[in-house]
């Protein structure tokens, strides 16, 4: 689990590079051609803010710290396999530019490989012997309710997103095909799961925890801020998706600066 969490890491470094930096040459440098932009930097923020959840996940010790960041990954993975195979001919596996079809054929054995990998050495870790590592800093009542609030939010908008696509991409903020809306709500229900797990093990020693979430609000919002022209503001989705935006980024952010504040002022845990 740990060799497959550190793969993971590199990968997701990659993908983050391809939509995030290379955001408007999908066309030559990704698995599939993504229009418009905003799209292809949403997926790539949630790729960038994946990898300090596996990376720290890979380096920690306990099943119970590395944990969180394999379930909401392994879903996230399942569902973005599904959308692709429901949608491939929409990929570059056949382009005459070499360097879009190797990105095509290595994402497609990617997502092949990691999602069934990932499951079945997660049965095999939850058939281990042992038990959780206590709790050394748990959360505020509200911080609990509302990570569980923003979970429930995220998780039915990214099912209503991969389930309908075309009927969801009628109220979305920018304009999505069937492929990017079952990408797009794949991710929202990866990030919806972790933020409902991050809320179950409610404790601000998790090291991958809060970092990953404040790492996917801010470059959620230098997504917006980049490619804001994309926005179709007459839709009252768009306020609603920059409220989800704003309020992921405000409570990742308390979150980490309480994190620190407890870690500096009783080194009751390290997060080194």
């Amino acid at each position: 689990m740990r060799l497959v969490l550190l793969a993971t890491s590199g990968l997701v470094l990659l993908a983050g590079f391809q939509l995030f930096v290379l955001t408007e040459q999908t066309d030559r440098y990704f698995a599939w051609t993504i229009q418009p932009p905003l799209t292809a930097a949403f997926l790539g923020a949630g790729y960038w803010a994946g990898f300090p959840l596996v990376f720290l996940a890979c380096r920690e010790r306990s099943w119970s710290r590395a944990r969180i960041a394999v379930p909401a990954v392994w879903l996230f993975t399942t569902l973005t396999l599904l959308a692709t195979m429901l949608h491939l001919d929409r990929f570059h596996l056949n382009s005459a530019d070499a360097t879009a079809s190797f990105a095509a054929w290595f994402w497609l054995a990617i997502y092949i490989l990691i999602s069934p990998a990932m499951l079945v050495l997660l049965i095999r870790q939850l058939r281990m012997p042992g038990v959780d590592a206590p709790r050394q800093a748990p959360y505020p009542t509200w911080l609990r309710l509302t990570l569980s609030l923003q979970s429930a939010v995220m998780i039915g908008i990214g099912i209503g997103l991969f389930v309908a696509p075309q009927l969801v991409a009628s109220i979305w903020p920018w304009k999505l095909t069937q492929l990017t809306g079952q990408a797009v709500g794949a991710w929202f229900v990866g990030v919806g799961v972790f933020t409902g797990h991050l809320a179950k093990e409610n404790d601000f020693a998790l090291k991958a925890g809060m970092v990953s979430f404040a790492t996917f609000g801010l470059l959620q919002s230098l997504a917006l801020g980049r490619y804001v022209n994309d926005l179709e503001w007459v839709k009252p989705m768009t306020w609603v998706y920059i409220a989800i935006v704003i309020s992921v980024l405000l409570v990742s952010l308390y979150g980490l600066v309480r994190q620190m504040e407890k870690h500096y002022a009783d080194g009751s845990y390290s997060l080194a």
